[in-house]
């Protein structure tokens, strides 16, 4: 029942975005380019957002280069871009945090967001996404010896979020909806979050689990740690851009229709959930039901 809920939830965000997408790009194509498409075009260069610590989607490898699956995402999107353009087109690399991403965004100092980006209705009101490319949800990460299963047992407890995140806006609404008097309290990013539980100064972090599964594979230490306690939100990850750009939303589109079109989006996810990443870690975690629906829509094959 709760796959079938999440499912409906994801197509509500993915079906009128297809929708804008196809509008824009039966509008044929624009008699000049505009908007993101024109600007890069005069700099001939784009800027591409990334997360340091959101493995396996953004996060740096020992010569702290950007890599992870929604890197390789926004690389295809880069080179549909340079065949929009018709030119070579140079990648400036700029790190964002969840409380940065936005704001870099909307003031042009990155074109494209490519972390860990929850697309909901409220940062529609902001920005555009990219068609849905995972689905995660909310839970807990706590020590292997820790008496809390569940989101319940946080009564009285200490719970880390990082500042801009969905999950913060999650576990206030669960305190509040169940009067627990949870202390939240937020750091910048995932690293500094999960640096404060291990050394004791919070019970639990919140966040979305593939990040959780994440930090216990690659984190020293890591193995101490476990996720904890059901999901508590469904949290649809999508590539940002500005909205108001029918020009770059149609490329953004055509891009995932044609990867998953070509099987190449499957390839891409199990690059980096199935097999063992560029940095070692193994995460086994196989493309989940929803996420094969979506990427059904968008053209994959049976």
């Amino acid at each position: 029942m709760s796959i079938r809920i999440g499912l409906c939830l994801l197509l509500a965000f993915a079906v009128p975005a297809a929708r804008a997408q196809d509008s824009a790009a039966s509008a044929g194509p624009p008699v000049a380019f505009a908007g993101t498409l024109r600007a890069v075009a005069e700099r001939g260069r784009i800027g591409l957002g990334y997360r340091e610590s959101s493995l396996p989607f953004s996060y740096l490898n020992p010569l702290r280069q950007p890599i992870g699956y929604s890197i390789d995402l926004c690389l295809a999107v880069v080179d549909a871009v340079r065949e929009e353009l018709g030119r070579e087109i140079a990648v400036d690399w700029r790190p964002v945090t969840p409380e940065t991403r936005i704001p870099e965004l909307l003031a042009g100092r990155i074109d494209l967001e490519c972390g860990s980006t929850t697309s909901n209705a409220e940062r529609e009101r902001q920005v555009a996404f990219s068609p849905v490319f995972f689905v995660a949800g909310t839970r807990l990460l706590v020590r292997r010896d820790s008496p809390v299963r569940g989101f319940s047992d946080l009564a009285g407890r200490t719970v880390v979020v990082t500042s801009g995140t969905t999950n913060a806006e999650a576990v206030r609404a669960l305190a509040a909806r169940q009067r627990l008097a949870i202390d939240l309290v937020a750091e910048p990013d995932h690293a500094q979050s999960f640096a404060r539980l291990a050394a004791g100064q919070a019970d639990a972090f919140a966040s979305d689990d593939v990040l959780l599964y994440g930090l216990i594979a690659t984190a020293p230490g890591g193995d101490g740690f476990r996720v904890a306690g059901p999901l508590l939100s469904y949290e649809p990850y999508a590539l940002m851009f500005r909205r108001g750009d029918p020009a770059l939303a149609a490329v953004v589109g055509r891009t995932f229709e044609r990867l998953a079109r070509d099987r190449a989006l499957g390839e891409i996810y199990g690059r980096w959930f199935s097999r063992r990443l560029p940095t070692g870690e193994l995460l086994g975690l196989p493309m989940g039901p929803q996420l094969t629906e979506l990427f059904r829509m968008l053209g994959a094959p049976d």
